[in-house]
C-alpha cells in the first residue's frame, strides 16, 4: 500500500468526518494486510487534537527557502514531513460556508510551502514539489448536490483540488461528497461509513498496481517518476 496521510479538517472531536476517517483508515489497513500480509503505513494528523498557530508569525514562515524547515515551529515542521513522507493524502472535513473550516485552511497556508510543496516559476506556473502523489477528498455537507454544483460551483473540492493540490504537483484521483448529514437517518450513516470504508479498501488495493504499471512502463522506479495518472471515481 501507498504511504497514506489522513488529514481530519474538523475543529471538533468526535465529529462524523472524524466517524468516516476511521473507518477508511480501517479500510485500508484491512486491505492492506489481505495483500501485503503486513500493516499498511498510515499517518493520521487530526486537526481537532494537534495545536498549531493558525496565523503566522512572519512572511518567512510561510516559505522554506531550499527545503530547509529549521525556523518553523516543532508542529508545522511535523507537518511538512508528513506530507514529504506520504504517496497519497486523504482529505476529510465538513462543507462550512461553502468551502472548508478554517482549521484545515489553516493547515494548507502553513504547511504547503514555498521550497517544500512548490517553487516560484514564471507568470501561474510552479515547479510542482510534490508530484507523484495522490489525493482523495472526502467532504460531509447538508447542501444539495445541485445546489452546491451550480450555486457554489463546487467551491471547497475545487479549490483544494485544483487551486493547491494541483499546483503543488498532487493528483486528485477521487472526490465523495455525503450530503445531507444534519437531517440524515441512522441507516444512511451506516451506509456512508461502509462507503468510506471501501474507499479505503479500493485505495489500499489499487495504488500500488498502478504505480507498478507506471514504473514498468516508465523504465523509472515509483519514487522518480512524475504525476500519478487520474484513477476513475
Amino acid at each position: 500500500m501507498a504511504r497514506t496521510l489522513v488529514i481530519i479538517g474538523h475543529p471538533h472531536r468526535g465529529s462524523f468526518t472524524h466517524a468516516l476517517a476511521e473507518r477508511y483508515v480501517a479500510g485500508a489497513r484491512s486491505a492492506g494486510v489481505r495483500s501485503a500480509g503486513a500493516a499498511p503505513e498510515v499517518r493520521v494528523i487530526d486537526l481537532a487534537e494537534r495545536e498549531f498557530a493558525l496565523v503566522p508569525g512572519g512572511r518567512d514562515m510561510l516559505r522554506a527557502p531550499g527545503g530547509e524547515t529549521g525556523h518553523l515551529e516543532p508542529a508545522v515542521r511535523g507537518f511538512v514531513d508528513d506530507v514529504a513522507w506520504a504517496e497519497h493524502l486523504v482529505f476529510l472535513f465538513p462543507q462550512w460556508w461553502g468551502t472548508y473550516p478554517a482549521v484545515l485552511k489553516a493547515f494548507l497556508d502553513r504547511v504547503m510551502l514555498s521550497g517544500t510543496a512548490f517553487a516560484y516559476g514564471r507568470g501561474h506556473v510552479s515547479t510542482r514539489l510534490l508530484g507523484g502523489r495522490t489525493a482523495r477528498i472526502v467532504m460531509t455537507m447538508d447542501s444539495p448536490l445541485a445546489w452546491n454544483r451550480f450555486v457554489y460551483r463546487n467551491a471547497a473540492e475545487t479549490s483544494l483540488a485544483q487551486a493547491t493540490l494541483a499546483y503543488c504537483g498532487i493528483r486528485t484521483i477521487g472526490i465523495s461528497r455525503f450530503t445531507p448529514v444534519r437531517f440524515s437517518t441512522e441507516e444512511r450513516r451506516v451506509g456512508w461509513l461502509a462507503a468510506a470504508q471501501r474507499l479505503g479498501e479500493r485505495d489500499a488495493s489499487r495504488l500500488p498496481r498502478i504505480r507498478r504499471r507506471r514504473a514498468t512502463r516508465t523504465g523509472a522506479p515509483a519514487a522518480a517518476r512524475g504525476p500519478a495518472q487520474r484513477i476513475a471515481r
